[in-house]
């Protein structure tokens, strides 16, 4: 099993793409400890993505952490006018501060691992550029400026930092945009691949990134969108 006597930790683990992977991490021999709005049947802390606390976790949360995971995300797509400073701000808190929160309450137990793993969720907009995504495209681009600066600040204590990249997926936070056979099918087709993607599709590449099958990969933004980033 490749995470075998491992302590993970994620954030957003109540539905979507963290359900998924908490349920795959345990299976692969994990201890997994869960972090969001929404209790979970794993050992659980509540945390709220936009008002991030994670400032005192010193009872919940294991002396050595060998992963973290985290998965709270926004979908806001409105016209650049209409994007107001609280909508800017929220972005900011869910995506990108919450973020920063959770690394720094759990940094002294990642470095007890002697060799850790953080895994965070971007998305295809942070890099190609999409009409009406100017919030989250923002937010996403500076979490993976953050994740490469990370990467390099924390490379000497075996701590890897990398980030996945979705198009669009079959997860509640989508809810509206799929909302319809006639959306689901249109969503699909702007994919070079013809579908949508799927929780586990982003779930076992959180795995990996986990596991000590990617101990060499630091630093990086690995694109699971279907081909959308790069194909036309």
């Amino acid at each position: 099993m490749r995470l075998a006597g491992k302590n993970i930790l994620i954030v957003g683990a109540s539905s979507g793409i963290g359900a998924e992977l908490a349920a795959l991490a345990q299976a692969e021999g994990a201890t997994v400890y869960t972090a969001g709005r929404r209790a979970t049947s794993f050992y659980h802390l509540t945390f709220n993505a936009v008002q991030p606390d994670a400032t005192d976790w010193s009872g919940f949360l294991p002396e050595t952490l060998h992963g973290v995971v985290y998965c709270p995300g926004t979908i806001q797509l409105k016209p650049f006018q209409r994007i107001s400073q609280a909508d800017f701000l929220q972005e900011l808190q869910v995506n990108l501060l919450g973020y920063a929160a959770v690394v720094q309450a759990c940094l002294k137990s990642l470095k007890a691992a002697q060799g850790a793993s953080v895994v965070s969720f971007s998305t295809v907009a942070a890099k190609t550029g999409m009409s009406f995504h100017a919030g989250i495209a923002a937010a996403k681009a500076g979490l993976e400026g953050l994740n490469r600066s990370l990467a390099a600040e924390l490379a000497s204590a075996n701590i890897r930092f990398n980030c996945i990249a979705p198009s669009l997926t079959d997860t509640p936070l989508a809810g509206n945009l799929l909302s319809t056979p006639e959306k689901r099918t249109a969503a699909g087709q702007r994919h070079p691949l013809g579908s949508i993607g799927l929780p586990e599709d982003h779930a076992h590449a959180a795995l990996f990134l986990l596991s000590g099958e990617s101990r060499w990969i630091t630093g990086q933004t690995l694109a699971i969108d279907g081909g959308m980033s790069v194909l036309r």
